[in-house]
């Protein structure tokens, strides 16, 4: 009988691995790596004081309220890998909802943190006050929601401590006055000001753009139609639907939205597979597929590189909002560039906002549509540009391969000579998509999570979608 080999209990010895496992074991250790580091950005970067995330850092920054959202399911998935224990996470959630709970409301100018519910968009690190003249947002408050809904989910058990987290996440969803903000039409505005006189504003301070086509606010409807206590008529999704536009770009058809994280936000937390609406049971598909193929339309428009921009090509794809190396237009390659700082970066019919710079979380994001893309062009960002792009929380928030020159002089980031400009900061608007997307592909958590809350569930059977996994759930 031959001997088991060193390291092997068989005898005959073990198989060696084909080159599939052990490419799939490289997978997901690297998916492990990705998403650890961008959790411990969340957990580390965090006021515990008030639960507060930055917008960005290490720049001093204010607190954006979506970061706020992104990091309250990643404390969930934490606890999850065992990256920190369940009372460590509901101790960092019950102080954030605390203070969401208890910040003061109220139309003055300063001195609050909200009105009717929602929430400024960007709020002082300490004190949780309105930073600047920023706007009452719908969809940043939208996207703290989801988190806190998020949360009330997943502590829930019969212990005082989760009790509470779900006593305090119903008084801050439950309060939104969600008609207050369609300010007598059918649709939501975008935004409010206390400033009276403000451009592109009503007399009441309502911004006059309002949530209307294909975008990242799919999710503010859901929870509006779903309120229980100031919910909002079924005519908003009909006005929402009424602003789209279904065309073909790139081999793929699809409703418009040039960047990818309005193909992504709204997914992170809304299980859209299987579940159609009047607008996709026409077309035969549904919004899962059309976040699909709009990845795969990003992905032939890099490997076609219209722009000629360096560094594009079937693996280092993906445009978004993201942060940029400068404001200027100068000539390289022969070609007047524009380049911008943070800008909406995309491309589609609708529009093509394109400088060059490349963002990970387009791809990140993007990891359940469109997998067998999104991982290589991750895997391959990373062995490219190493520790340039990829750092101590992940991987930075952009980088823009055709700027070379290191004589150059940007305000953010850094020229590294050969590779091309990174950013030094993390954004917490695209650190949260990564972790929790990447979840969703490996384990379908989240998704798993929220189909179980009866308000959005309830919000989106008032829309209109039936099938899947809401069969039996609308009456």
């Amino acid at each position: 009988m031959q001997r088991p080999s060193a390291g092997c209990p068989l005898a005959g010895g073990c198989p060696r691995p084909s080159a599939t496992a052990s490419a799939e074991g490289r997978e997901a250790a690297f998916l492990d790596t990705v998403q650890r580091r961008t959790f411990d950005w969340f957990w580390e970067t965090t006021n515990p004081k008030n639960g507060l995330v930055p917008d960005r850092w290490p720049t001093r920054s204010f607190s954006s309220i979506a970061a706020v959202g992104f990091g309250l399911t990643g404390y969930l998935i934490g606890v999850e890998h065992g990256w920190v224990t369940r009372e460590a996470a509901r101790e960092r959630v019950l102080s954030t909802l605390r203070f969401f709970a208890e910040a003061p409301q109220g139309p003055q100018r300063t001195g609050t943190s909200g009105n009717r519910g929602f929430f400024y968009h960007f709020l002082d690190m300490d004190t949780g006050l309105r930073f600047q003249q920023v706007e009452l947002s719908t969809i940043d408050t939208g996207l703290l929601l989801m988190g806190v809904l998020s949360c009330r989910q997943y502590f829930d058990r019969a212990e005082p401590g989760d009790s509470l987290v779900r006593a305090l996440a119903d008084s801050i969803y439950f309060r939104v006055d969600w008609p207050w903000f369609t300010a007598g039409g059918a649709s939501l505005s975008m935004g409010w000001h206390p400033e009276r006189g403000l451009p592109n504003h009503d007399a009441s301070g309502f911004l006059r753009d309002r949530w209307t086509g294909y975008n990242e606010g799919m999710l503010l409807y859901a929870l509006a139609l779903g309120s229980p206590t100031h919910p909002i008529g079924p005519e908003a999704w009909r006005a929402w639907t009424g602003g789209y536009r279904w065309d073909s770009f790139h081999g793929q058809t699809y409703v418009m939205f040039a960047p990818l994280f309005g193909h992504q936000y709204s997914h992170l937390w809304i299980d859209y597979r299987g579940i159609r609406d009047a607008y996709m049971r026409e077309r035969g598909i549904d919004y899962f597929e059309n976040s699909r193929r709009a990845t795969l339309a990003h992905r032939a428009y890099a490997t076609a590189n219209p722009g000629g921009w360096r560094g594009y090509d079937a693996s280092v794809w993906g445009l978004t909002a993201s942060d940029g190396p400068l404001d200027s237009a100068f000539a390289i390659d022969g070609r007047q560039r524009q380049f911008h700082t943070y800008w909406a970066r995309g491309a589609g019919t609708d529009e093509i906002n394109d400088d060059g710079t490349l963002v990970p979380t387009a791809a990140g994001g993007s990891v359940p549509f469109a997998p067998e893309i999104a991982i290589p062009a991750l895997l391959t960002m990373r062995a490219r540009y190493g520790d340039a792009l990829f750092g101590r929380y992940g991987f930075v928030d952009a980088f823009n391969p055709t700027l070379t020159d290191a004589g150059l002089r940007v305000p953010q980031g850094r020229i590294v000579p050969g590779l091309g400009w990174f950013d030094t900061d993390y954004l917490g608007i695209d650190q949260g998509p990564i972790l929790a997307m990447i979840e969703n592909y490996r384990t379908g958590f989240v998704w798993r999570l929220m189909r179980a809350n009866p308000h959005l569930t309830r919000g989106l059977c008032r829309a209109g979608f039936t099938g899947g996994w809401l069969e039996g759930r609308c009456s």
